[in-house]
């Protein structure tokens, strides 16, 4: 497959400043030259790392299609550690497809998603940790989030894991030694120093996947659903948190009949807010609809916000919803403090026994007090008080806390196995399973469809 030649439209569709065809492979330049003219031969000459003016032109016809500047990175000092041609076009519709028309024409293949990430790995430039992190990069929505994964593509990531692995590595050939060899005496063999040092790995790959869950809600935020009973100021606190007037407030019950769902920042982590109809019993058509799309969003949210209106107090309407939400991780939080000071001490210590566990934070979205705590709890709430490692490592990827838990089964199994005095050739069974799950984290160890798999989340021309 990395014999031919791929070409790609790898900027956004639509209109910008540039749009850039990029062309990967051992024909990249040939082909380019078959759409290129540059503007003076003189300074052509197949410059290399340089940027060259110059006209993509149909010969064909002799059209001239754009006026372009073209990039020449020949392998293995390239993305994909192959040739690479970029061609920087006006970033019209109509330009960049008619010049990939005629790459694709003078020779190169339609490049399949992620498919110039998945040579860079296949050619060694990239572990396959590192190529997932290229995808982060792209969908990261705060700064964290794009911290977190420029520190999984500069190889934080990856070195932890290949620590794990020559340890584990170290520990398979003691055993295996052990096994060949029965009648000697294989140096720094035991079962007591197998068993101690396999201890030390299964803690470095437990503090990865304690911090899996924290690396999870910065990578991809956390779907927060705010309900209550209508009226309660649920619209209200949306705006508050939003800084905008983003929901229509009003004193009329049952304002709010979709759900609105806006994306915020809060202390780097992505919170994806959902004000959503209040829950009632209605004759209403639409607010019916509206509170089944309600009952549907708390199901799909990873946090609940349930706000109670101080003043009003709790009544069955608020004792439906509590019981609808008995099982979720949530923040109780109790509105317009402003319009009664001493009800709320009873209402916290109501809500409190029906929902065990969940934090109270008394607010009035009105004056916006209380708002920077509510904040702090639910960045606190969601990230278990851990905050993001500046230099560190931290997992973010669901497919590698995945691995991380089935490596760490095979490392208890195999100090069981020591524990209970099995064979050395029982034990190395389990061992060398841990290694290979560790493995296809970073690609030592991985199957072909799970690499297909991975890049096919990708972009096309990425």
């Amino acid at each position: 497959m990395l014999d031919d030649t791929i070409a790609a439209i790898s900027t956004p569709l639509g209109e910008g400043g540039i749009g850039i065809v990029r062309i990967s492979g051992p024909q990249a330049m040939a082909i380019a030259e078959e759409v290129f003219i540059p503007a003076s031969n003189s300074l052509w000459q197949r410059q290399k790392y340089k940027l060259v003016y110059g006209h993509v032109v149909d010969k064909t016809t002799g059209k001239t299609i754009d006026e372009v500047l073209l990039g020449n990175m020949p392998g293995p000092h390239s993305y994909t550690r192959e040739d690479v041609v970029e061609i920087n076009c006006h970033g019209g519709p109509v330009p960049l497809r008619k010049t990939l028309e005629l790459v694709l024409r003078a020779g190169a293949r339609p490049a399949e998603a992620g498919e110039f990430s998945k040579r860079a790995f296949l050619n060694g430039r990239l572990d396959l940790a590192r190529a997932e992190a290229v995808i982060d990069i792209i969908r990261a929505s705060t700064e964290d989030a794009l911290l977190l994964a420029v520190n999984q593509l500069s190889g934080r990531l990856s070195r932890e894991i290949d620590d794990i692995l020559n340890e584990l590595l170290e520990i398979v050939v003691l055993v295996e030694a052990a096994i060949d060899f029965p009648e000697d005496e294989v140096e720094d063999y035991s079962p007591d120093t197998i068993k101690a040092r396999l201890e030390k790995v299964t803690v470095k790959v437990q503090e990865l996947i304690d911090g899996a869950e924290t690396g999870k809600v910065y990578r991809e935020g956390i779907r927060t659903v705010i309900i209550g009973k209508p009226n309660v100021g649920k619209s209200s606190l949306l705006n508050v948190l939003l800084r905008e007037k983003r929901a229509i407030v009003t004193e009329v019950p049952g304002t709010t009949r979709d759900i609105i769902e806006e994306v915020l920042n809060l202390g780097g982590v992505p919170v994806v807010l959902m004000d959503t109809a209040g829950i009632r019993e209605t004759g209403d058509a639409v607010e019916k609809i509206g509170v089944a799309r309600t009952l549907e969003s708390i199901s799909q949210a990873g946090l609940v916000l349930m706000v109670v209106d101080a003043f009003a107090g709790l009544d069955a309407g608020d004792e439906e919803i509590m019981a609808l939400v008995k099982n979720k991780r949530g923040i109780l939080v109790i509105n317009k403090i402003d319009l009664e000071d001493n009800a709320s001490d009873k209402i916290k210590n109501e809500l409190t026994q029906k929902l065990p566990g969940w934090p109270v934070v008394e607010i009035s979205a009105l004056l916006e007090q209380g708002i920077k705590k509510l904040e702090h709890t639910v960045v606190e709430l969601v990230t278990g008080g851990r905050a993001l490692p500046r230099d560190g490592a931290m997992v973010s990827n669901i497919r590698h806390k995945n691995l991380l838990e089935k490596a760490a089964g095979h490392l208890m199994e195999a100090q069981e196995a020591i524990s209970t005095g099995l064979t050395p050739e029982l034990i190395a069974v389990d061992i060398r399973a841990g290694w290979e799950a560790v493995g296809e984290i970073n690609g030592r160890v991985v199957a072909e469809d799970i690499v297909d798999k991975i890049f096919a989340d990708f972009c096309i021309g990425k």
